[in-house]
Formats: C-alpha cells, sequence, structure tokens
C-alpha cells in the first residue's frame, strides 16, 4: 500500500498540473487567513464572474497554441463583434441566441482572416495578429467615432440564472450567464480537443507541421479552424462582458490579451505546439483570478496587477520551457 501511494504521488509530481494545483490551495489558505472576505460565498461568485471572460478566452487561445501558432488580435475581434452585436440588439432587438450567433460569426469571419494571412504570407503568426490587431482596432474607433453603447432591453440586462437560492448573507446567488457560458466552452473544448479526430489532429500540427501534412492533414483547414475557432470565442465572450457590464466601450476589451496569454501559458501550454491540457489551462485560470482577487482584496495598487501578470508569464515560461529540456533530455 505504502509503494503505491509512493507511486501515485512520484507520477503526478511529474505534472505541471499538480504543482498548479498546490499553488492554488496555499494560495487560497494563505488569503483565508489573511482576510476574512476571501472566503466567501458572495466572494467566490463574484471571482467566478469576473473571470468567466478570461476562462472563455483561454480556451480559444489553448486551441491556437496547441496548433503551434499565436493570435494576439482577439481583444479587437471580440470588440468588434461585440458593437455589431450590441447595436443590432439595440436597434432590432432579439435574443440571447440571436446575440450570440452575431457575434460568434462576426468573430470567425475575423479569425479566418488571420488564418489566411498567416498560412498564405508564412510571416510568423505573431506578427500578422499584433497587425490585425491594430488593423482591426483602428477600423472600429473609425467606424464607431468611439461613442459608447448602453441602454440595452430588459431580457438582455436581466440575464440568465439558473438553480438561484439565497445566501446566508442574504443575497441571490445561482449559475449565471457568464458562468454557465463558460461552463459551456469548456465542455466543448475539451470534447473538441480529446474526444474528436479533428483534436488529434491539432496535436499533430502543433507537434509537427511537415509530419502532418505528409500523412494527409489539410493544414491549411486546421489554420482556418484554429483561427476561426478562438475567433468564435472572442465572440462569445464579447456578449458575456456586454451583459455584464451593461454597456459597449470600443476599448473595453484591449490589453486584455496579456492576462490571456498569461493564464494559456501558465497551464503548461507550450508556445511551440503540440503540448498542453486544457486542465492546466483551466487551473491557469483560477490562479490568476484568486491572485487578482487577492490583491484586490489586500488593497494592492491595480498597476501591481500588471507587473504581477507579466512576472507570472515570465516564470512560467521558463518553467514550461526547463521541463521540456528536461524530457527532451530523458528521451535522447
Amino acid at each position: 500500500m505504502l509503494n503505491f501511494v509512493r507511486r501515485s504521488v512520484t507520477a503526478l509530481m511529474k505534472h505541471h498540473e499538480f504543482y498548479l494545483s498546490m499553488m492554488i490551495v496555499l494560495m487560497m489558505m494563505a488569503l483565508t487567513m489573511t482576510s476574512e472576505d476571501f472566503f466567501t460565498l458572495g466572494n467566490l461568485f463574484d471571482m467566478s464572474i469576473s473571470s468567466a471572460i478570461l476562462g472563455i478566452m483561454a480556451c480559444g487561445l489553448f486551441v491556437v497554441l496547441i496548433a503551434g501558432g499565436i493570435d494576439i488580435s482577439f481583444p479587437a475581434t471580440a470588440a468588434i463583434a461585440q458593437y455589431v452585436m450590441a447595436s443590432y440588439v439595440l436597434n432590432l432587438g432579439g435574443n440571447f441566441m440571436v446575440a450570440f450567433a452575431i457575434a460568434t460569426v462576426v468573430g470567425i469571419l475575423l479569425g479566418m482572416i488571420n488564418a489566411i494571412l498567416v498560412y498564405k504570407l508564412k510571416v510568423p503568426a505573431i506578427i500578422i495578429t499584433i497587425s490585425t490587431l491594430n488593423l482591426f482596432f483602428g477600423l472600429l474607433i473609425y467606424t464607431s467615432n468611439g461613442e459608447w453603447l448602453y441602454g440595452f432591453p430588459d431580457w438582455f440586462m436581466d440575464g440568465i440564472e439558473l438553480f438561484t437560492f439565497t445566501g446566508h448573507d442574504g443575497y441571490d446567488y445561482g449559475l449565471s450567464l457568464p458562468i454557465l457560458t463558460l461552463i459551456v466552452m469548456v465542455f466543448v473544448t475539451s470534447f473538441l480537443m480529446n474526444k474528436t479526430r479533428l483534436g488529434r489532429q491539432i496535436y499533430a500540427v502543433g507537434g509537427n507541421a511537415d509530419a502532418a501534412s505528409r500523412i494527409g492533414i489539410n493544414l491549411f483547414g486546421i489554420h482556418l479552424f484554429v483561427y476561426g475557432y478562438m475567433g468564435a470565442l472572442a465572440g462569445i465572450a464579447s456578449v458575456v462582458q456586454t451583459q455584464i457590464t451593461q454597456s459597449v466601450a470600443p476599448n473595453s476589451l484591449m490589453g486584455f490579451e496579456l492576462t490571456v496569454l498569461a493564464a494559456v501559458v501558465l497551464g503548461g501550454t507550450s508556445m511551440t505546439g503540440g503540448k498542453g491540457t486544457l486542465l492546466g489551462v483551466i487551473l491557469g485560470v483560477v490562479l490568476l483570478a484568486i491572485v487578482k482577487n487577492g490583491l484586490t482584496i489586500l488593497g494592492v495598487p491595480s498597476y501591481w496587477h500588471t507587473v504581477v501578470t507579466g512576472f507570472i508569464i515570465v516564470c512560467s515560461i521558463s518553467m514550461t520551457a526547463i521541463n521540456e529540456k528536461k524530457q527532451a533530455v530523458q528521451g535522447a
């Protein structure tokens, strides 16, 4: 029995997710002892809602990184999808199905523009997507004149909430639209990457694109799908963000790419493609959400949040690179 436990612990320690889980537990314990406001039902629900957008976009970026690409333009993609969706809802009405459908289609189209440029021009994806980030955002500001949109109908402002209950603090809680959307997107992405042939092909392309091409995998098709998927999830996240804030500002999501990239890389996804798990990404999202929430509760100035996020990215990339080198040495 002792040997079995020892082998199990040794096996767990080989996984990046184990260390992330330990960090999350230790950080939650520290914040619980430091502040009585952290481990409360209200704060945990608020943290879940505020991190839903991060989690949804992280699922999309995870798929792109696994395929060996990268997308920096998704905040601008989300902003355009958000503005188009909001304009339609404010002028013509509709429901959440319509809102999600419009934002998703716009996101897919913009994502596919990235895919075509990356594949056809053979330019590094980070260069292309930084360019389209500025291009998309500039066009949005030009066409919208930077105007805010607000005054949404009651059905949009009220949102959706299931399994509601009243907590000991007297407030009502339940599975709101942001949390429900995050759960659905995590399930869809998990099914895609772990249970489908397409998911295996995405991993294969990220691992070795030349070898994947030789066995008949359509590289252009994979590019169209992964960047389109990122665009779709950016559009979906934009609807969630609009419902949370009850307004649309053209620049509200700009700069969010750093935080999303931090969550995915922190989860152990390789920047070179082919390696990573969705579980690691979700743990990365949880850890960043706890860090941000903890800094806020402790009264740390907001500019330090960006410093901490950047530090986490550096540490995560370093840890991932070290692990890959160790695995390469062991494999040799």
